[in-house]
């Protein structure tokens, strides 16, 4: 099946030839054809399926239609909420590639930047907006997002958004659109509470699944590696140095690892860049540019800084800390192995991670290999390290001695 089946005009047709794609992935094959029928839909598909182009190619393909109708200023009639601020700006610049030939506008908003020229944006009117929910909700209370014509609301990566708090923002902007409106809800899963999400905001919506959430690409070669956790740092510069060349993507679990972990590969001289919560948007955003542009070769992230970032080219995924989660080591390695290419993942488990290791290869259906040669091999016997108060027994003196250690005592008298 090629794009033009797909009931595209040409200049969206245009564009996409343009980025490069030739034939629509089987998510974009599936989703298309009923978003432009206007239905509601409940996708479920990992990230790299090419979910993004899903809404965004029929949503420009309803909005060409009428584009200039109006003639007093553009009225927002698509609203994309994603749950992370890298997210909404590449989900933006999809949407700047393939509206190219068009006349249509769109822009992302999002937090931890300035508020002002975003204001600007909206004041002189977009017909898409790209928004994360807490910077949309705060334009929205000052009267600058207008909410009141949106055709087609998209819920992007919906179990992230909802593991991340944002259920109430959630239920709160889909109120403020309209009644009328179609919503689309894209997920990489669909645990019981994005089930509740879509049972209440929802009408009679299509569903689609494309690859259970527990598959894992043929391409992506993974190893396993027992190793005591304060040996991984060291196991991490023996790979870079002797097994893993080119890009690589490095996931721990807090800010606070990926910040040692930096400042531990920087002082052995590698190329590195990190992104976590506690970096501002422009910082975040310089750091991905960087990486993506092959000035450092080594990228650091916690989970949710990571989500839904389109990295082509990626060759290793590393997983210093492994996620408690099984699915997200299926989004983290699935990072790597994008459009046909190959890829590596390495996983590093210390003693008290061994369970995680069993609900992964339960999820995947595969068992990981485990690379036994290597220097900082972990001890059979070897007992998670648990960190423990030296002191013991209770500050307190006891005021009263007990009958047996009275009678213990020489009197004098």
């Amino acid at each position: 099946m090629s794009f033009k089946d797909l009931q595209l005009n040409r200049p969206i047709l245009r564009a996409i030839a343009e980025t490069g794609y030739d034939e629509p992935t089987l998510v974009q094959e599936k989703t298309i054809p009923l978003v432009l029928s206007k239905k509601d839909v409940i996708v479920s598909a990992q990230t790299g399926t090419g979910k993004t182009a899903s809404f965004a190619l029929p949503i420009l393909q309803l909005l060409f239609d009428k584009q200039d109708a109006s003639k007093k200023g553009k009225k927002i009639r698509a609203l994309i909420v994603s749950p992370t601020r890298e997210l909404a700006i590449q989900i933006g610049e999809n949407f700047k590639n393939y509206s190219t030939y068009t006349n249509l506008t769109s822009t992302a908003i999002y937090g931890g930047t300035s508020i002002e020229p975003q204001i600007d944006v909206l004041k002189k009117g977009v017909d898409i907006l790209i928004a994360t929910p807490g910077r949309l909700l705060d334009l929205h209370k000052q009267d600058i997002a207008n909410l009141d014509y949106i055709e087609t609301l998209v819920l992007d990566e919906a179990d992230l958004m909802l593991d991340m708090g944002f259920v109430d923002d959630v239920k709160k902007i889909e109120r403020l659109c309209t009644k009328e409106k179609q919503i689309l809800l894209f997920s990489a899963t669909i645990p019981y509470k994005v089930e509740q999400l879509a049972n209440t905001i929802l009408k009679a919506p299509e569903r689609i699944e494309v690859a259970p959430n527990s598959s894992t690409s043929k391409n992506i070669n993974q190893a396993l590696y027992y190793v005591p956790k304060p040996n991984k740092i060291e196991l991490c510069l023996h790979l870079l140095r002797n097994t893993i060349k080119g890009s690589t993507l490095i996931f721990r679990r807090t800010k606070f690892g990926v910040q040692k972990l930096e400042q531990t590969l920087l002082k052995n001289g590698y190329k590195v860049e990190s992104i976590h919560g506690d970096k501002s948007q422009n910082l975040r955003q310089e750091a991905l540019k960087n990486f993506k542009s092959n000035h450092v070769n080594i990228l650091i992230a916690t989970d949710v800084a990571a989500r839904g970032i389109d990295i082509n080219d990626l060759d290793a995924v590393i997983n210093f800390d492994l996620p408690n989660v099984p699915e997200t080591y299926v989004h983290r390695i699935g990072r790597t192995a994008r459009a046909g290419n190959t890829g590596a993942s390495y996983s590093f488990c210390s003693a008290d991670e061994k369970n995680y290791v069993k609900t992964i290869q339960q999820l995947i259906q595969i068992q990981i290999d485990v690379i036994e040669d290597h220097p900082y091999p972990l001890d059979p016997k070897e007992k998670p390290i648990i960190h423990k108060s030296k002191k013991t027994g209770s500050k307190h003196k006891k005021g009263r001695k007990s009958e047996a250690s009275k009678k213990k005592k020489k009197r004098w008298y």
